[in-house]
């Protein structure tokens, strides 16, 4: 997508994934980080937003649910943004990797929106939800048949495998395996939450993926700190010191199984 649309400006909403910038630098692109904001909760500010791509760039990139973050656009918002980038000549691309996990995926997911812009393409795949990284299944939706025909023009002859095809076709309509999932996480989500909420150590943020942010409030204890102690327990968690955008000291978690959210839980509590 990146090469094809081949961009000179490109804003991208940070903090989030380094593999954007990467792809960004193959194109030569110029790339700046629009800041989603820890004293908002991570909540764009749409009006800010239009106003710093005004005139500046031709190419957004959103990661909707956001990863580290966990925040997301509604809906609402996104045909906003959307509408004010098509006016202007900037195109759109919206990363939904985590937009299964969403207690509503309508109320966040921009698919509709492909009827009615030109200026939009969606990113999907099953790394995520279906828990199948090693698959390399993705798709994109546009509703931008020119530029889709130029994309398929440039494509790998064999970019899917027949095992990726097969195993793609069952899991989109494995509806048990979709519903436990959902349950699963939506759950342990909001059970997490309520609980930190409790333990002043560490700041809670509104979450729609399948992972939580945590900031750290005790000055005397860093997201090392809490990393080592964690896999000293046979828990993995992120230090998220690595990513651009946040600063002060956080990490990030993923739901599990909820035995494992409790040992989790405890060993953070203890910190």
């Amino acid at each position: 997508l990146i090469q094809e649309r081949n961009p000179k400006h490109t804003l991208i909403l940070g903090p989030t994934y380094s593999e954007y910038s990467r792809e960004l630098s193959f194109s030569g692109s110029t790339q700046e980080y629009y800041h989603l904001r820890e004293e908002d909760n991570f909540v764009l500010n749409v009006d800010d937003l239009c106003h710093t791509l005004d005139g500046k760039y031709d190419f957004l990139i959103l990661c909707n649910p956001n990863n580290p973050t966990s925040s997301a656009i509604n809906a609402n918002d996104l045909r906003r943004i959307i509408s004010f980038c098509n006016e202007r000549n900037i195109f759109v691309m919206i990363d939904e990797t985590y937009v299964e996990f969403a207690p509503d995926i309508q109320m966040i997911t921009a698919v509709p929106l492909t009827r009615e812009f030109q200026n939009l393409m969606i990113l999907r795949g099953v790394s995520k939800f279906y828990a199948a990284p090693g698959m390399r299944l993705g798709y994109g939706i546009t509703g931008n048949l020119k530029f889709l025909k130029k994309m398929k023009e440039k494509q790998v002859p064999w970019s899917l495998n027949s095992l990726g095809a097969l195993a793609g076709e069952l899991m989109l309509k494995d509806k048990n395996y979709i519903r436990q999932t959902r349950d699963l996480i939506l759950s342990e989500r909001t059970r997490l939450l309520k609980a930190l909420e409790n333990i002043p150590t560490y700041k809670t943020y509104p979450a729609y993926a399948n992972f939580l942010l945590l900031k750290i409030q005790n000055p005397d204890l860093t997201s090392r700190d809490v990393f080592d102690a964690c896999i000293r327990q046979g828990l993995m968690i992120r230090d998220c010191s690595s990513f651009e955008c946040l600063d002060g000291e956080y990490i990030r978690f993923c739901i599990m199984h909820p035995q494992d959210n409790t040992r989790l839980l405890h060993i953070l509590e203890s910190l």
